[in-house]
């Protein structure tokens, strides 16, 4: 699968077991800070809804309802209706949000000999991090996390989410120069899927709901980084209309000692 990056943030989950657990420390300190950003976050909605508040004004009114009608048609509609799974916006709740950043810290986490279950949780409070630091900077129509969940009817309200995709707007001059006449691209990162959901065309269908997205968005070209070894991804990918364009400079690899990736395009719409 395509690796864990985030744009315009620096790498956060890497370092020796000793800075980790240095900083694994401050895990609980995060947990607080998320829960007094997610009571703030409330207060506010309250705050904008409640009859005692101010009125708002024409420009105001208008805002809010035109943001009201993106949450409910967009986070609540399905984008993608394939393969038994459907894929959708997440919807910026606490709960939510928690659950995207297990899915990715399954997938991603790297198990370690000792103290793995400790090194797990604070990789699931960096993903939470980088998941709030992407809402909080970015716009609704230049972000998006896409979530997927089982489309048969279980009975239950809250569908188990099995697979997460980021989708963010970019504007990298190295990456353009790939794509004719593209000004901006829709990049994605950030596949995920629970191990006991994998084969199962979950990371088919996100990929194909990001297809959909752009062309909602109206962007002409999809862009994804994967490890050139990971033959398994690259075959997904391929499959999907992905071509490799480019690779790490030999540097990256040689001296630092990173895995190599492959940039890999798609013209939305074409498979």
């Amino acid at each position: 699968m395509a690796h864990l990056q985030y744009p315009n943030q620096p790498y956060v989950f890497e370092g020796s077991q000793r800075e980790l657990y240095g900083r694994y420390r401050d895990v609980k300190h995060y947990s607080r800070l998320d829960k007094q950003k997610f009571k703030k976050h409330r207060r506010l909605l309250h705050c904008c809804t409640s009859s005692t508040s101010s009125p708002l004004s024409s420009d105001q009114q208008a805002k809010f309802s035109a943001r009201k009608l993106d949450f409910e048609g967009t986070h609540y509609k399905s984008l993608v209706r394939d393969n038994n799974w459907q894929v959708r916006r997440m919807v910026e709740t606490e709960e939510e949000m928690k659950k995207v950043a297990k899915v990715q810290a399954e997938a991603f986490h790297e198990p370690v000999i000792l103290f793995n279950d400790m090194f797990f949780e604070f990789f699931q409070a960096e993903v939470l991090s980088g998941l709030l630091y992407r809402l909080r900077n970015s716009p609704s129509d230049r972000y998006a996390c896409l979530v997927a969940e089982p489309l048969t009817d279980t009975g239950n309200s809250q569908k188990e989410l099995v697979g997460v995709v980021d989708v963010t707007v970019q504007r990298e001059e190295s990456v353009l120069q790939h794509l004719p006449g593209a000004e901006e691209y829709l990049y994605v990162s950030g596949i995920a899927v629970l191990n006991k959901f994998r084969r199962q065309k979950v990371a088919t269908t996100l990929i194909k709901a990001c297809d959909i997205l752009a062309a909602i968005w109206g962007f002409e070209y999809l862009v994804l980084r994967a490890y050139e070894d990971d033959y398994g991804a690259r075959k997904l990918y391929s499959s999907a209309g992905y071509r490799v364009v480019s690779g790490d400079s030999p540097w990256m690899t040689t001296w630092i000692g990173r895995r190599r990736r492959v940039l890999m395009t798609k013209q939305a719409g074409l498979q």
